[in-house]
């Protein structure tokens, strides 16, 4: 089975299993005095990018990990996925047709087996066509606030014909364009601004364009572990002026926007921009799109429109996304994992 991208080699079935037995001894330290343990160590195989196993496995997360009887264990690429494990949980973040496929396969024949998250339903959030249409449908609106989406306008080709699409769809200048494919690549996350007609042309389809709501330069990442939620201010684009329209603008490129560097939680902002997205807001607009997308393991990023204090707009979807920048997530993520047993155990007793 050949990977699009790379894989570390597994360390052997032998050495596993060596593993298992010393955080299993760790757990339970008087079983092999004759005592029976009543824990069980957690499996779970993992299929990330080199680059996913730097930011997310880190050493704080593993060994928390094992003092709570949880074990990662490298999926080895070279060996059918059947072969190996067995596993609790496969954890992956991986791209390809081939791939998916072998996890499809692999759900069917192991449905004991957690994996997060199921493929097809990550393969939606690739997409920014489709991305934001889950939100769009909820149409949600409460005494807490309400939720939507920037309108949009997706251009798969032809940039000389930009100008012409944007008038027709009446979306109403700046635009915000982003490329149609969200893969987590440097280049899924760049993005342009364009404040004149004449300079949409210059955009490089495939791509989407997003009427851009003025926000005050901070954005809200809503982290989604299961059902926790946990939520951080990060810099953004900053508003627009009615005089800076009226300027020969143009257009503007950006690389990364929001990053852990750009975190705004700590600076001194106006209250009103500030202020957190309420939380039985967010927990509800998190439990419908766990249910609607079927994934549990993603984030969001959200603005409010300034001037306003509950007109909130959900800019991006991400799949399993820089959790390592999220304070806490050793906890967060290890106590996910251990309801996800919980869950198991509760099922088979009913």
């Amino acid at each position: 089975m050949r990977l699009r991208e790379e894989l570390p080699c597994s360390n052997g079935d032998d050495e596993k299993e060596e593993v298992i037995e010393e955080v299993q001894n760790q757990l339970c330290p008087v079983v092999n005095a004759g005592f029976s343990c009543p824990k069980r160590v957690i499996v779970v195989g993992y299929a990330l990018t080199s680059k996913k196993i730097k930011s997310f496995l880190q050493p704080k997360l593993q060994g928390l990990a094992r003092n709570k009887g949880i074990l990662f264990v490298a999926i080895d690429h070279n060996k059918p996925l059947s072969d190996q494990g067995p596993f609790d949980i496969v954890l992956h973040k991986l791209t390809g047709r081939e791939w998916r496929q072998v996890l499809e396969d692999y759900r069917q024949s192991h449905p004991e087996v957690t994996v997060l998250d199921p493929p097809d339903a990550i393969q939606h959030l690739r997409s920014r066509q489709y991305m934001l249409q889950a939100v769009a449908d909820m149409n949600l609106s409460d005494s807490y606030g309400k939720v939507g989406v920037p309108r949009q306008l997706v251009i798969k080709r032809n940039a000389s014909a930009i100008p012409e699409l944007v008038n027709k769809a009446g979306l109403t200048l700046p635009l915000v364009a982003k490329p149609l494919v969200a893969d987590g690549s440097a280049k899924s996350h760049e993005l342009s601004l364009a404040y004149e007609q004449y300079s949409l042309h210059k955009l490089e389809p495939p791509l989407v364009l997003q009427e851009f709501v003025n926000h005050g330069g901070v954005l809200f990442k809503v982290y989604i572990v299961g059902d926790a939620i946990k939520v951080v201010r990060r810099f953004s684009l900053p508003d627009v002026s009615k005089w800076e329209l009226s300027k020969d603008a143009g257009l503007y490129h950006f690389p990364r926007v929001s990053c852990a560097a750009a975190s705004a939680d700590d600076a001194d902002l106006d209250p009103d921009v500030a202020e957190l997205p309420p939380r039985p807001l967010l927990e509800k607009l998190a439990k419908e799109l766990r249910w609607r997308l079927g994934l549990r393991l993603f984030n969001m990023d959200i603005i409010r429109e300034y001037g306003t204090r509950d007109n909130f707009y959900v800019i991006d979807i991400n799949y399993f996304p820089g959790y390592g920048k999220m304070p806490e997530y050793e906890h967060i993520f290890t106590d996910f994992l251990l309801s996800l047993r919980q869950g198991k155990y509760k099922k088979k007793s009913c």
